[in-house]
């Protein structure tokens, strides 16, 4: 199928959004634009504009909790591209699932936690390349995993706290583990499963929502046990690699508040497939 030709429009008066011409462009509250992919049986997949920008990532060392391998902090500037709103869900998942085969079979319904509105889990890294790979071929754009990097960029969303609404983190704002408590926040519930992608009405500046908690999403990325030598031009790091292992981000409904940090980041084989792991797809833009 042939790309589908995108199209100049104004974002904010001073910066440049570029969606398909023929996707619905909508303006979220407090947010930036984003845009509809139509998947077919009344399935659609929303995408958020992620402006570009620069951020200092990783943790400083007074962030409660934080870990030398997420440091040294250095300057990143990531080019504006496109990220899910919500990790994948097991409506989507089922809907590109079942289009046609380009590397991998996949499972159609592979999750432990029912529910149409859920986010898909119990997807390996290469099962989330496979629907890219599948999405890509359907729609003529091309989507991806994003890198760790574009990752906390989208989590921030400008902030430098280490959660996206603040300090600390509540169970009314996330799925964790919330019988732990961070920092100075108090303590909470405990799910024990997902939940529902629009449960939590928090999104945020970006417009995405279940940064923090939930499950765990896949990026591009080899691992790497700091940032020595990290790129700072918001790309995934290929290059002196670990080639057995891929980067998860985000914590989980399984785990305590400081594994959901915007900074916090962890290593796995890309053929696991967990019950608290799912992922998000990005589409980038055209430069301008």
């Amino acid at each position: 199928m042939a790309a589908i030709p995108w199209k100049q429009l104004p974002f904010n008066g001073d910066s440049v959004a570029t969606p398909p011409d023929n996707l619905t462009l909508y303006r979220y509250k407090r947010t930036n634009q984003g845009y509809t992919e139509h998947l077919g049986d009344k399935v659609t997949l929303t995408l958020m504009l992620v402006p570009a920008g620069e951020f200092r990532m990783g943790a400083p060392l007074d962030e409660p909790d934080s870990e030398d391998r997420e440091r040294p902090q250095h300057l990143v500037k990531v080019p504006q591209f496109f990220m899910g709103r919500y990790p994948v869900t097991q409506a989507q998942w089922r809907v590109v699932a079942a289009m046609p085969e380009v590397t991998r079979k996949l499972d159609r319904d592979p999750s432990r936690f029912k529910g149409d509105n859920r986010p898909v889990e119990k997807v390996s890294w290469d099962d989330a390349v496979e629907f890219c790979a599948r999405l890509s071929a359907h729609t003529g754009r091309e989507y991806r995993l994003p890198s760790e990097a574009e990752w906390e960029y989208a989590c921030r969303a400008g902030t430098t706290t280490p959660f996206h609404f603040g300090e600390t983190i509540s169970s009314e704002l996330a799925d964790y583990d919330g019988t732990t408590s961070y920092a100075d926040g108090s303590r909470g519930e405990h799910r024990g499963e997902t939940t529902p992608v629009d449960q939590f009405d928090v999104a945020n500046a970006f417009g995405l929502t279940d940064m923090h908690g939930n499950v765990f999403e896949w990026c591009q990325d080899h691992w790497h046990s700091n940032y020595d030598g990290a790129p700072t031009d918001g790309s995934a790091w290929q290059e002196g690699r670990d080639l057995s292992t891929r980067v998860r981000r985000g914590g989980s409904w399984f785990f305590n508040p400081r594994i959901c940090r915007s900074a916090s980041r962890f290593d796995l084989n890309p053929g696991n497939r967990s019950y608290d792991i799912g992922f998000r797809v990005c589409c980038s833009a055209p430069r301008t």
